[in-house]
């Protein structure tokens, strides 16, 4: 019987060569959504139509292939906590949404440094949104119009700190 030893410096450099593929891996995608990270609500920042700011919305962004893997916790006024998960590709074709009142599939195109989404419930469309990130990637602002479930009007523009 054969017994094979590798060096610790064959171990380190396997190790070290791995960590580069790793961080490479993460620097590109992030090179692909701009908006990978998450984000922290400025409610000082944004606009909201009366009534239909949340106290506080945190959002997490990781990629996910191609797209990207979205969770997205509201906390409303009345303390309602409201978790909303979704992974989409980019590529304007309907994903399922859990956790939304307010619709139950996404889609996301890309239109330059912007993100334009669709929010269906039931197969109508109930609220578009578009996301841009700015140049330094510290600030992301989200313009969404369309309808709650309890039919309010959404007319905002949330602005995020990237956290």
């Amino acid at each position: 019987m054969s017994t094979h030893r590798v060096s610790d410096r064959g171990v380190r450099a396997f190790l070290a060569a791995a960590a580069v593929l790793v961080c490479t891996a993460a620097f590109a995608q992030s090179q692909l959504d701009p908006a990978i990270g998450n984000w922290q609500i400025n409610l000082a920042k944004s606009k909201y139509a009366r009534g239909t700011a949340p106290a506080n919305l945190r959002v997490k962004i990781e990629a996910a292939g191609q797209g990207v893997k979205v969770t997205a916790t509201t906390i409303r006024q009345n303390g309602q906590k409201i978790e909303v998960h979704y992974t989409a590709y980019l590529d304007g074709q309907d994903y399922p949404v859990s956790g939304s009142p307010d619709y139950n599939t996404v889609s996301l195109t890309r239109k330059g440094n912007m993100v334009e989404g669709t929010r269906k419930k039931d197969g109508v469309v109930v609220q578009t949104y578009q996301r841009f990130v700015s140049d330094d990637r510290r600030t992301m602002t989200v313009a969404t119009t369309g309808r709650d479930a309890a039919g309010n009007t959404l007319n905002s523009v949330a602005v995020f700190d990237r956290r």
